[in-house]
Order: C-alpha cells, then sequence, then structure tokens
C-alpha cells in the first residue's frame, strides 16, 4: 500500500504535549501549576538567582578568593612574537618602528619579545623585555638582543594612600607624639 504524507508522524517519545499548567484540577496541573505552596519561587517574575544564599552574606563575599580580582594597575605589556618580527623584514626593530608598522598600539606601552614563531634573517632587536627563548633564537640567527629601561607609568606601583606627603613628614617627625614637637612648631 502506497505511504501518504498523512502517515508521515514522529518516532514514539521525541515530541511530548506541552505542559498546560493552570487549566483546572483535571488537568493534573491545576491550583498551584506544579509551583508547590506559596513562597518567592511559586510568584510570578524571576525568582532568585542560583546563587543566592538567602540573604547571608555570599561566599565571594565572604572569601574574596573564591572570585578572584582585576587588577586595574597591572602593567599593560605589548607582545611581539618572532613571527610577527620576521613579517616586517627590519634591520633594526625597536618600539619606535614597532609603533609605526603598527604592531604596537603605543609608545607609552613596554614591549615585550615571545619565542613563538622562527626568526632566520639576522636582526638588531631593542625592547623592554625578551623571553628566553626569543633571546636565544635571535642570537642563534646572528642577530642581537638590548634590553631597554622601562620609563612607562607601570614601573612603580600607585601609592594606596591619598595622604599629602606633608602628613608623611609629620609622621617621620613624630608630630603630637610623647617626646616629639606640636603641629604649631612642625609646620613653624
Amino acid at each position: 500500500m502506497p505511504t501518504n504524507l498523512s502517515d508521515l508522524k514522529p518516532a514514539e517519545g521525541s515530541n511530548r504535549a506541552r505542559k498546560r499548567v493552570g487549566r483546572g484540577t483535571g488537568s493534573g496541573h491545576g491550583k498551584t501549576s506544579g509551583k508547590g505552596s506559596k513562597g518567592q519561587k511559586a510568584r510570578s517574575g524571576p525568582g532568585v538567582p542560583r546563587w543566592f544564599e538567602g540573604g547571608q552574606l555570599p561566599i565571594q563575599k565572604r572569601m574574596p578568593y573564591k572570585r578572584g580580582f582585576t587588577n586595574i594597575w597591572r602593567a599593560q605589556w605589548e607582545i611581539v612574537n618572532l613571527d610577527r618580527l620576521a613579517e616586517l623584514d627590519l634591520d633594526e626593530i625597536t618600539p619606535q618602528s614597532l609603533f609605526e608598522a603598527g604592531v604596537t598600539r603605543g609608545l607609552q606601552f613596554p614591549v615585550k619579545i615571545l619565542g613563538s614563531g622562527e626568526i632566520s634573517k639576522a636582526v638588531n632587536i631593542s625592547a623592554h623585555a625578551f623571553s628566553e627563548s626569543a633571546k636565544t633564537q635571535i642570537e642563534g640567527a646572528g642577530g642581537s638582543v638590548t634590553v631597554i629601561e622601562r620609563t612607562d607609568r607601570w614601573t612603580v606601583a600607585r601609592p594606596r594612600s591619598r595622604r599629602l606627603p606633608l602628613n608623611r613628614e609629620m609622621k617621620a617627625a613624630r608630630v603630637g607624639k610623647a617626646g616629639g614637637p606640636s603641629r604649631s612648631e612642625f609646620e613653624a
């Protein structure tokens, strides 16, 4: 007997009827519509997130190491690999030449050369830092490595205190302490 389009149907158990809640007791999902009885999770709206602990101080605040943190004062390094330097085809590579070639974002960022890729040409490279593998590959190809002193704003850690230098001097002079000068004597 030939098959018709009306004979086609999904495999047994692959499709299930939608749960029609709140349609009377005869539906099997009447009264509380499968939400149990009362409480925040029975109401309409988003409910509570999975990490909610009933209002007690959550674990990521009790133990910050569980969450981690982003160091907003970390040094913004410019990372350049050897294969990128090989593409430039220059004899002398400096942070200035890298910036002009569009490899780095700016001259205010320190440059570090990493050893990913290969370099076959003898190149003189000046940068703020080199990985060991990059240094051996550059010197192995007959090039030279020069480490430049960093002058960027990340060389010194930012002070945590917002106190004025005057306050530090007063503390060092033991102003107001036993045996130390008074504030008026210190400022005179």
